[in-house]
């Protein structure tokens, strides 16, 4: 927690506000371009790696051992962040997405661990070493015009976030809302940040899309296609939406709390247990490989360019391939978490998806509404952010997602109040060593 007189600060600024605004505004434009720059190279490396070298080896589909070369250089990389490069290659992801600053001399060590790691890989997302850069080239750029520390470079910094992650989300108002909430989370006042936000995610999302157009260049960003949405989910998707929620959330919290018992070995010994952790994750996807005859491509990466499996658009795993997904991508998740680096949110979007598909063969459940209750219990049980995970889950639906918007909330407040209950249920259960 920020302490009082840092929840006081951006009250301070009062006529500097304007010229906090017009370098909220200016700093968008190159944080984006590094930003796209990033997303780029990182899908170039994710294609390379998974599906250009096997098709020119002749290797299609993905056999059940490629992962492992690739999972072993990735860890080394990120062992190196850890332990040789200072801010020990960015934030640990089990702790959820900081909107704090992050100091310009941790941006290699962030650099370095997510392009080793994330391509190679590794179930976490781009969306926390997204926020790291932004957050770092705004302090790089507005260095000569605020104090380092101040209340300016704080809302500076958090915008430099929010132009960065402003396409990752498929909006840039679900990046504004995200960073917003994140900084209300951690004891940040809104009233200040707000308008920074907006105009900065606004300003990266036009970058964005002009550099894509320009460049050719394809960033990957959250998308759902060939999913068919219903004018208005039946009774049963409202009465089968709790319970899953309910499921979901639960699940999510044992893969965190799973997570959380690897953290103590991992301050300890951080290079090992990031070498553990890819070699847990090759074997998870090699198994579902050989049990299930699938790529194990499925279990890797953080599924944000593999939702389309579960729709009618992608070749949909059966019953017995969606449990084992949950079930071997669930544990590389949770060592990834505790190990590794990356952002949490679009492994627990895949794994809610992949649970709502499963469960869509209840009784008078549907696709479309369990998939969109699947997603939005995993969202807000991970991060734990309710506006935001219904904002994202709801415009990742598209077009037409109005008639799922009562299911998205639904899931969205059991699954958070789920998370909550199991939270302080575990808070008075005495610790092992304490028993």
């Amino acid at each position: 927690m920020v302490e009082a007189s840092e929840e006081r600060a951006p009250e301070r600024l009062g006529g500097r506000y304007a010229r906090v605004l017009a370098l909220a505004g200016l700093v968008g434009i190159p944080v984006s371009v590094a930003a796209f720059a990033f997303l780029a190279l990182l899908h170039w490396l994710t294609v390379f790696a998974w599906e250009d070298l096997p098709e020119q080896w002749n290797l299609e589909p993905v056999p059940w051992w490629w992962p492992f070369p690739w999972l072993l250089v990735g860890g080394a990389l990120v062992a190196v962040a850890i332990t040789r490069l200072p801010g020990h290659g960015g934030h640990v992801p089990i702790e959820g997405l900081s909107p704090d600053p992050v100091p310009p001399s941790h941006l290699p060590g962030v650099l370095l661990a997510a392009l080793g790691g994330l391509p190679l890989g590794v179930v976490l997302g781009p969306e926390a070493p997204l926020m790291a850069v932004g957050t770092a080239l705004a302090t790089i750029l507005t260095g000569r015009w605020v104090a380092r520390g101040g209340p300016e470079n704080a809302l500076l910094g958090t915008s430099g976030s929010a132009a960065a992650v402003a396409v990752i989300f498929g909006s840039p108002l679900v990046a504004a809302v995200f960073i917003l909430e994140s900084a209300a989370r951690a004891g940040i006042r809104q009233t200040r940040v707000v308008l920074p936000c907006l105009l900065s995610a606004g300003v990266g999302a036009l970058v964005f899309t002009g550099l894509g157009e320009w460049t050719g260049l394809r960033v990957s960003s959250l998308q759902l296609p060939g999913l068919d949405l219903p004018d208005r989910p039946d009774l049963a998707d409202l009465l089968w939406t709790i319970p899953l929620a309910v499921l979901i959330a639960a699940g999510v919290r044992q893969v965190h709390h799973l997570g959380r018992r690897l953290v103590p070995h991992t301050a300890r010994r951080p290079a090992l247990m990031a070498m553990a952790a890819v070699a847990v994750t090759a074997v998870a996807a090699a198994a579902y490989s050989l049990l299930t005859g699938r790529s194990p491509v499925e279990v890797l990466l953080s599924g944000q360019d593999a939702l389309g499996v579960f729709t009618e658009a992608g070749d949909v795993p059966g019953v017995w391939a969606l449990v084992g997904l949950l079930a071997f991508k669930g544990l590389a998740y949770a060592v990834s978490l505790a190990t590794l680096r990356g952002g949490p949110i679009f492994p627990a979007l895949f794994l809610g998806a992949a649970a709502g598909a499963l469960l869509s063969g209840l009784p008078g459940f549907g696709i479309a509404p369990a998939m969109a209750a699947g997603m939005a219990a995993a969202t807000a049980a991970i991060l734990p952010l309710p506006v935001s995970s219904a904002i994202l889950v709801t415009l990742l639906l598209g077009s037409g997602s109005s008639g799922m918007t009562p299911i998205v909330l639904i899931a969205v407040v059991v699954a958070f109040a789920t998370e909550r209950l199991i939270d302080r249920t575990g808070t008075r259960e005495p610790a092992p060593e304490a028993a």
